[in-house]
């Protein structure tokens, strides 16, 4: 099995040979891209609607992108050894100890500088909403000291819908970048859980402003036992006081790191 670290060498040059052929093929609206550092760590976080998501962001990004993807990617002979080449990061969904690897290599990813992506809705949205979004992210970026940027992704469900084996050709879609959702903002005010739950609902909160999506108080997919769902309130900055005298925007803690993120 090939060993994951991230995304390479093997990455810039799959980005460089294949985005002049994307591009004759489907028309990739592009926004707020200048927003994005040119070096420095940072976790992206895009709605999860097609399997093209990580796909047309990678292409899209002038660095690399390292993505969490579920560990069944290792199983077939087909994308065992190519996905890992190219940046994907495999994770064991059942979470624990099975997933910890994943998230540690995540983490070596952030501190090199580099690019990481997750989707905090943990699995494809198959019934068009926005769900819940899972702290992983956001317990990353208080630990590295790093910003999130909500990534918002319109259109490549109808590309390639969730259950269809090829992508539909000369299709658009829209990918764009919100302004950054830095640590900072919630560190020290007060229980950490309740700082990571803040986060990812304002994460959340904007990918919904870009996308238009209707979001829903639930996990998509199936939910782990470990992990209860819990009300947790969506909000906008601007609604919304001070992160350390905000109410009614956390949850009750979740579990550990490696079970919050799981999930592609």
């Amino acid at each position: 099995m090939a060993k994951a670290t991230g995304a390479g060498d093997a990455q810039r040059r799959f980005r460089s040979a294949v985005r002049p052929f994307t591009r004759r093929l489907w028309n990739i609206e592009l926004e707020g891209f200048d927003r994005l550092p040119d070096d420095g760590p940072a976790i992206l976080c895009p709605n999860h609607i097609s399997f093209l998501d990580s796909a047309f962001l990678m292409l899209s990004l002038p660095r690399n992108i390292s993505f969490v993807g579920k560990a069944e990617y290792m199983d077939s002979w087909k994308t065992k050894y190519a996905f890992p080449a190219l940046g994907m990061i495999p994770i064991d969904r059942t979470g624990g100890d099975k997933s910890q690897s994943a998230l540690d290599t995540a983490e070596s990813v952030l501190r090199r500088g580099e690019l990481f992506g997750i989707f905090p809705e943990g699995t494809r949205s198959r019934d068009g909403l926005l769900h819940k979004g899972r702290t992983g992210a956001a317990r990353l970026a208080m630990k590295i000291g790093c910003p999130i940027y909500p990534v918002g992704v319109v259109g490549t469900d109808e590309i390639q819908p969730p259950d269809a084996w090829f992508p539909k050709l000369f299709g658009t879609c829209r990918i764009s970048v919100g302004r950054p959702v830095k640590p900072e903002r919630y560190q020290g005010s007060g229980a950490e859980h309740l700082a990571w739950r803040s986060m990812i609902d304002e994460v959340m909160f904007e990918i919904r402003e870009m996308t238009g999506q209707e979001y829903v108080n639930s996990y998509a997919g199936q939910k782990a036992e470990t992990e209860p769902t819990v009300e947790a309130k969506v909000g906008s900055v601007t609604e919304l006081p001070d992160a350390a005298t905000r109410n009614g925007t956390a949850a009750a803690p979740e579990p550990a790191l490696a079970a919050a993120a799981a999930g592609n």
